[in-house]
């Protein structure tokens, strides 16, 4: 039998190393989904329970391994559905490659069945590369350049093959006019270093620093001892966007944690405080939680030149690799003597840390939700994985967690978009099945999506060497970083129509697909639930009883922002009683340790 387009793809992935293809089947793309059946499905349809999710998988697999992650759909609406998980992989620079069907070329134009126009549909989320291949000969050349071009621009791209062309015989391009030849799948790593002058006015501008602070992003995670080498010759503290949260371990004394709305404390003041500031491969984008302008001299130093010099006004910029950058300046760098600026760094980062556990051990109804993740950190093995979803999960994921060890951790960071966690976890699994793996999910995102996704870690667990993935549920029937962001940001009461979520025993249906289910409403009970989770012989589910007026305070709270959660109580709001009494309690631990009644 002679080789398929469809076959084709199958085997040129497989040649590429691609071991796993996130996907949906439907009849845009039956082509290619008998190619899988005849290569014995390898590389392995992972089938999720919707394309949406298939793209999620696709994006934390990449996050974890490093490698492109790879998701097909079918076309029409399997298409579209695709979109919210490659727009976070756009937005977060991850290599994802989608591989979608189209309605068959005769019928292109005729307003076909699930025919929808693709490329105007991806030219944004695939901006990098998009190609529809109209011919056998086309093929070789546009998935080479697909991979490829997301590796090299850490973005999505996207291939539209209709479905007739799928099942016609493969024919490689010809050696002749208009026909465009491939070569054999090689993965090219650049590690571009600056300019040696420019380097070198780096270095001037941090040794003049008395106060240096250092803001890394998931960019300087290929250069976490570089970064560390630089923070002991400057004396700098070392802040941490969200989705750089893992590239330093939270023991060392001088890493002040995240930075921003979901910040602590300790980077707070240090921006604040600082006279120089090296960003480190991060595009964070909230700039008052950086120095105020003129306040700070600034270098950074980032490996994509589009992204340099626009979230502070940075002296010197440098475009290069993190790790070979860094490597290039410390010979240039004097070692500080004076420890001042440091000392005060790290006082401010022990104290913080009792606030922190402080704040978890406050009395709530029934569950403080930032003691769930607290008595994590106690547990958390050296190697486990992370994910959190978007909403007060992202908050105690942020500010509670702590990262030690070899622990990697990821969550929707740009576009934040809800129903990531559950689906980065099966991504994650995928990528090191080796390793545990606990996402924190909100019981809003469970019920969007991650309860069907239960069932796809239900039906692949089998091929996992380490069965820990645990999925912690923050379960307290209410859509709460919303109603919190009305109470804040808009001085509304919480609008229960719109924010309270019906009770789902989410234990209940994990235990119905042979998975290991425990429920918690007591909070004595926590270290001992987490205890089981994380010693399971099957992956689990832990379905937490929180508290919905623990407040996901800034440390850094406005008076604006405390005026709006006034004006939300005179308003009206259905817990105001309870919402002030616990937020004046948790508050209460930065100012006046030990007020828990």
């Amino acid at each position: 039998m002679s080789e398929t387009v469809g076959d084709y793809l199958v085997r040129r992935l497989r040649e590429w190393g691609v071991r796993q293809v996130f996907a949906y089947p439907g009849d845009g793309i039956n082509g290619i989904v008998a190619a899988f059946g005849r290569a014995d499905n390898e590389p392995r349809f992972v089938q999720a329970r919707h394309e949406e999710m298939a793209a999620f998988q696709a994006v934390g697999y990449a996050k974890f391994s490093g490698q492109v992650g790879v998701c097909l759909a079918t076309s029409g609406p399997g298409a579209i559905h695709l979109l919210n998980g490659l727009y976070d992989a756009k937005l977060d620079h991850v290599p994802v490659v989608a591989i979608v069907g189209q309605t068959d070329r005769s019928a292109m134009g005729g307003s076909y069945q699930q025919e929808v126009d693709l490329q105007t549909l991806f030219k944004d989320v695939a901006s990098e590369y998009l190609v529809e291949v109209n011919v056998p000969e086309q093929l070789p050349n546009a998935l080479d350049r697909a991979i490829r071009a997301a590796e090299a621009s850490r973005a999505p791209t996207a291939l539209i093959i209709p479905g007739d062309l799928q099942e016609e015989e493969h024919t490689p391009p010809r050696h002749e006019f208009k026909q465009v030849p491939s070569s054999p799948p090689s993965h090219v790593r650049s590690a571009v270093t600056a300019p040696e002058g420019e380097v070198a006015a780096a270095a001037e501008v941090l040794n003049a620093g008395e106060r240096v602070a250092i803001l890394v992003g998931q960019g300087a995670r290929n250069a976490a001892a570089e970064v560390r080498e630089v923070a002991e010759l400057t004396g700098a503290g070392v802040a941490k966007a969200l989705l750089g949260k893992d590239v330093l371990p939270d023991d060392l004394p001088y890493v002040t944690g995240a930075i921003g709305l979901l910040g602590t404390r300790p980077s707070y003041e240090m921006m604040r405080d600082c006279d120089t500031l090296l960003i480190v491969g991060s595009n964070f984008p909230y700039s008052q939680f950086l120095p105020k302008y003129g306040q700070a001299r600034g270098v950074q130093i980032d490996i994509d030149g589009r992204f340099i010099g626009m979230r502070y006004p940075t002296e010197v910029n440098l475009v290069g690799d993190a790790a070979t950058t860094l490597r290039a300046l410390v010979p240039l760098l004097r070692r500080r003597g004076d420890s001042g600026w440091r000392e005060t760094i790290e006082r401010n980062v022990a104290d913080w840390w009792t606030t922190v556990e402080r704040q978890a051990e406050v009395p709530a109804k029934p569950v403080n939700p930032m003691r769930v993740v607290s008595e994590l950190s106690r547990r958390l093995p050296d190697n486990a994985i992370v994910t959190a979803d978007s909403g007060s999960a992202a908050n105690w994921y942020a500010r509670n967690l702590r990262i030690r060890g070899d622990v990697r951790g990821s969550l929707s960071g740009t576009l934040a978009t809800m129903g990531p966690g559950v689906p980065y976890a099966i991504g994650a699994k995928f990528a090191h099945p080796e390793r545990p793996v606990v996402a924190l999910v909100g019981d809003g995102a469970m019920q969007m999506n991650g309860l069907a996704e239960l069932i796809t870690i239900a039906r692949y667990r089998h091929l996992w060497s380490d069965q820990r993935c645990v999925v912690c549920v923050f379960h307290n029937n209410d859509l709460n970083q919303v109603t919190w962001e009305l109470r804040a940001m808009g001085g509304a009461p919480k609008f229960e129509e719109s924010q309270t979520l019906p009770d789902v025993d989410y234990a209940a249906f994990a235990r119905s697909l042979g998975l290991t289910a425990i429920t918690v409403d007591d909070p004595e009970d926590l270290g001992a639930a987490w205890d089981r989770a994380l010693s399971a012989a099957t992956p689990a589910v832990l379905d937490v009883h929180c508290d919905p007026e623990v407040p996901p305070i800034p440390p850094h709270a406005t008076a604006e922002q405390v005026r709006s959660v006034t004006e939300a109580v005179l308003k009206g709001d259905p817990e105001a009683f309870r919402m002030i009494a616990q937020g004046l309690r948790t508050k209460a631990q930065e100012f006046f340790p030990g007020q828990r009644s």
